[in-house]
């Protein structure tokens, strides 16, 4: 794994709403926020550039609606002067400056990780490969929930987690791991 100096880590919807297993029900990888964490410490150790998203939805239940207490990106992960860009989409590309503020910086290189990873990981690094960034997704930095499909079956969120991942990678980026990151970014 290749990280030039300007590899940007982006860390999608990482906020205190999806703490409510409740609302969204079971999810895989309970290390995934510890993960983040450290990968953004290693990010900042090195003086890299870091962006952060945040999903501000349009249902009016959702613990992710703005002015709700879980809009708000969770602690473990808190900006320190880091940018938001904020989004009412999964993309983090649709109606946000992220494009344009990473072609104006010739930053074409995402680690991405968040939530889920099978919704906003997911479409956002859909379209960063195919808008031509390099992507690199997080596999224990993410996380998601359960899914009921049409006729009312319940896929586990490891499933769900699995097969969102394996669908993108070779395809729209590469599959990576925490230490693959944080020893690539030691050796760059």
């Amino acid at each position: 794994m290749n990280l030039p100096r300007h590899a940007v880590l982006l860390l999608v919807d990482v906020q205190k709403g999806f703490e409510d297993e409740a609302y969204w029900g079971p999810r895989n990888n309970p290390r995934a926020e510890e993960n983040m964490a450290k990968l953004l410490e290693a990010f900042r150790a090195a003086g890299r550039p870091v962006i952060f998203i945040q999903h501000c939805s349009q249902t009016p239940a959702s613990p992710l609606r703005a002015g709700k207490p879980g809009n708000e990106i969770n602690p473990v992960v808190a900006p320190k002067g880091e940018r938001i860009f904020q989004k009412t989409v999964h993309s983090a590309f649709i109606n946000t400056p992220l494009e344009r503020t990473l072609k104006g910086a010739a930053q074409d290189t995402l680690v991405i990780c968040g939530i889920t990873t099978d919704h906003c990981v997911s479409t956002t690094a859909r379209m960063a490969g195919d808008m031509g960034f390099t992507a690199y997704v997080v596999d224990d930095a993410c996380h998601c929930h359960d899914r009921t499909t049409h006729d009312g079956r319940v896929i586990p969120a490891e499933q769900v987690h699995e097969a969102a991942l394996a669908s993108l990678h070779n395809e729209f980026g590469t599959v990576v791991t925490t230490q693959a990151v944080l020893e690539a970014l030691a050796l760059s």
